[in-house]
């Protein structure tokens, strides 16, 4: 058990028995009245998202996760194929379960699955993924500033702000968590 003032983005908690991933959590405290952790949070049965204030002296279960490093393999229509590393089980995710993370799915990425209860609810792809820009406006003249950005397509067809200097073909690094352009790929 640990306190709602200790709730944190990514971790994974049972309410009302269960198992949610929170989102975001905003600690408030209105004048002279008792704190409160402001969390919304995503089912990872359902995929639903709840809101809910947690008084600072709550007490809150946290979720009891198994991970297993996996390999995508490939998808058919919504679903998509995962292959543990280790026994080489194939497991199949939907494009609900998976979320905004399908936009960093490559053949042969590897991402770490919960499971919960022995079926797996989500995954966590790695901090920083390469992707190759397929679309995007034409390099502008002497443009080698980084403050000026441009609309990108890339590979698994997310949207990413780029600067203006990069161009179609290049390999990019992208940060996942906030699904923003980090630098050229070497």
């Amino acid at each position: 058990m640990i306190a709602a003032t200790q709730l944190r983005v990514g971790m994974t908690i049972l309410y009302n028995g269960e198992p949610y991933r929170v989102v975001s959590v905003q600690h408030i405290t209105p004048g002279n009245w008792r704190g409160m952790v402001q969390t919304k949070m995503k089912g990872l049965k359902t995929g639903a998202t709840v809101e809910n204030r947690f008084r600072s002296e709550d007490k809150i279960e946290k979720a009891h996760m198994e991970q297993h490093e996996m390999e995508y393999l490939y998808s058919s229509g919504t679903d998509y194929y995962f292959m543990n590393t280790e026994n080489y089980e194939q497991i199949t995710l939907g494009a609900d379960e998976l979320g905004d993370n399908v936009y960093y799915l490559t053949p042969n990425i590897r991402f770490m699955v919960d499971f919960y209860e022995g079926r797996p609810v989500g995954i966590e792809p790695p901090q920083v993924v390469e992707l190759t820009v397929t679309e995007t406006a034409p390099n502008l003249k002497g443009a080698t500033a980084t403050n000026s950005l441009k609309p990108a397509t890339l590979e698994t067809g997310i949207v990413v702000n780029v600067p203006a200097f990069i161009e179609v073909g290049e390999k990019i690094r992208v940060d996942t968590s906030e699904g923003k352009y980090l630098e050229r790929a070497k």
